[in-house]
């Protein structure tokens, strides 16, 4: 199984596993599971730490993909195509891309955002 998971439910995995479902967590420890994060989720964070709004640094990102044996997914045209039609069900920028990922991948995304749930044809774990 391949899996996308958000901002949230990366740093959940990595500082707070225990706020994750009984599910995603099951899904994040089978070692057949293909986890991975979107490069803008690494935007994000990096421009959250600039902010103050994160205390976490490149290290403990890069440490986080490796502890969580975590795969980057690059964000390409055809993820940015996928924004033309999207319903404004989301504000956020950044999660309005990673929703527009999951969609052009065809693959479920781990969040604990349930405004998520309002696109239709996507696939989430909560």
């Amino acid at each position: 199984m391949r899996v996308l998971l958000d901002t949230v439910a990366f740093l959940w995995a990595l500082n707070a596993p225990d706020r994750l479902s009984a599910g995603a967590t099951t899904i994040l420890l089978n070692s057949e599971t293909l986890r991975e994060i979107s490069a803008l989720s690494i935007s994000e964070m990096a421009i959250k730490q600039a902010q103050g709004k994160l205390q976490f640094s490149r290290a403990d990102v890069e440490q986080g993909i490796s502890d969580l044996r975590i795969r980057v997914l690059a964000h390409t045209v055809e993820h940015s195509y996928k924004l033309f039609g999207l319903p404004l069900h989301h504000a956020d920028p950044f999660d309005r891309q990673i929703i527009a990922q999951a969609l052009a991948e065809e693959i479920p995304v781990m969040t604990s955002d349930r405004i998520f749930g309002a696109y239709k044809g996507l696939k989430i774990i909560c």
